[in-house]
């Protein structure tokens, strides 16, 4: 545990006046799903694509599945959005004909993965004549492009709205050396003062060890228990290996990995931003970890501990995390799901999207 004045001081947030996220460090998360599903809708509904001698119209959003978030890192924006779209389109050819004919338009993943260009959209008709093809290829050549450049105006403004306020100024960003250098010595003497004030070691039972009696001196991290069930369309060694097998770590983590899948052996991913070891592994049925994020107070793991049960038609996964940081805990979920499960679902075929899982 972290003891006031010891440690990693991008835990200490005494010198901010609303004691959090000292120089961007922690993870920080705003939700933009329903300013997204309302969004959305606004932007397609009564909008007009039209050309020459043929008039279209998105008329509604049939439907509009899934989530955003914005989240900062280390000073950096991350920002995540998962959509399926269905959007009511009609259209009628201005010249002979008073007929309007309707279909749809399907988007069925609009996400942060996808370049906007690379976005697909299907494009169907009710019914099947002269005209209405003629409605169809328009709005598959010119339509499209037109949907895309709307769902980059969506994309623009959720970046530019939820990332207001998001970065707060670091705490020395207009320090000089000298003023840098005085503020470790007021957190010195801060400690000090601190440390003073609680009673000595010869103050203390003497059944009191003196390393015990140093131990209660200063502030423990608040922690908290996670727990959590998630189903993989897969058998039991199939998932074990996904979390095992450097290999396959790699590719589902999408980044060099080190693995080395033995008790006592050590783990390092995201580019060194999670580690730990194993402390006990049995094939297909249970891993344990002692787990920590880069950034966590120096010293301090989590205990993960995963454990697999196969039925006849999917592995069932339960994760118990105990340890993790209080101003973690709500991002630490989000991570899992999004970075572990709905990863290694995506690329090795095991199950449904996040949108299901959440």
């Amino acid at each position: 545990m972290a003891k006031w004045g010891e440690g990693d001081p991008r835990w200490i947030v005494e010198e901010r006046p609303d004691a959090t996220n000292v120089n961007n460090w922690h993870w920080t998360e705003k939700n933009a799903t329903p300013w997204s599903k309302e969004r959305l809708p606004q932007l397609f509904t009564d909008f007009k694509i039209e050309q020459q001698d043929i008039e279209c119209v998105v008329d509604s959003v049939d439907k509009c599945n899934g989530e955003a978030t914005v989240n900062n890192r280390k000073g950096k924006l991350i920002f995540f959005y998962e959509w399926e779209l269905v959007l009511k389109w009609s259209g009628r050819l201005l010249k002979n004909s008073n007929l309007s004919h309707k279909g749809k338009l399907t988007i069925p993943n609009l996400s942060e993965e996808n370049d906007l260009e690379d976005v697909e959209i299907t494009v169907t008709i009710d019914e099947s004549n002269d005209e209405s093809e003629t409605l169809k290829q328009f709005m598959y050549n010119v339509g499209r492009e037109r949907i895309r450049n709307q769902l980059g105006v969506y994309i623009k403004e959720l970046k530019e709205e939820y990332s207001k306020n998001l970065i707060l100024p670091k705490k020395d960003a207009n320090s000089s050396d000298s003023t840098a250098e005085a503020n470790d010595a007021k957190n010195a003497k801060n400690a000090a003062q601190k440390a003073a004030s609680l009673p000595s070691a010869a103050a203390a039972p003497k059944s009191s060890s003196n390393s015990s009696a140093a131990r209660s001196v200063g502030c423990k991290l608040d922690v908290r228990t996670l727990s959590m069930t998630e189903e993989f369309h897969c058998n039991a060694n199939d998932l074990y290996n996904a979390l095992t097998k450097p290999e396959m770590v790699t590719a589902f983590t999408r980044a060099p990995a080190k693995v080395d899948a033995v008790r006592g052996g050590e783990f390092v991913l995201y580019g060194g931003n999670v580690l730990g070891k194993f402390e006990e592994l049995v094939p297909e049925k249970k891993i344990q970890q002692s787990w920590r994020l880069k950034n966590w107070s120096s010293g301090h793991y989590s205990n993960v501990v995963i454990e697999l049960e196969e039925t006849s038609s999917s592995t069932m996964m339960t994760l118990k995390q105990t340890g993790i940081p209080a101003s973690e805990y709500d991002a630490m979920r989000t991570n899992w799901y999004r970075y572990y499960w709905h990863s290694i679902k995506q690329t090795f075929g095991f199950g449904s999207s996040i949108s299901d899982a959440l």
